[in-house]
């Protein structure tokens, strides 16, 4: 019998509609943050699937930079996570 360990959804809605799961996250050790993993990642928390904090933890990011990410796709959608549009965002 398997037990399920981790509490919250399995899958979660991504920002274009597809389930997302703890699979289909960016790996850990990711350097290159393109705008479609950035929109995974906010997908992830906003859902419930990872806290915010664990995103930090695991991405080595900082609470702002992901604040950054989330407000960005609040307010102007996925294709404000593109590096030379977050310049037009601002």
């Amino acid at each position: 019998m398997y037990i399920r360990k981790m509490t919250g959804p399995v899958f979660v809605p991504g920002l274009n509609g597809e389930l997302i799961s703890r699979a289909d996250l960016p790996a850990p050790d990711t350097k290159r943050w393109v705008a479609r993993r950035k929109a995974m990642v906010v997908a992830a928390v906003n859902g419930g699937l990872i806290s915010a904090e664990e995103a930090c933890e695991r991405y080595a990011l900082s609470m702002e930079e992901l604040d950054s990410w989330r407000q960005a796709v609040a307010k102007h959608g996925t294709r404000a996570l593109r590096v030379t549009a977050m310049q037009n965002f601002r």
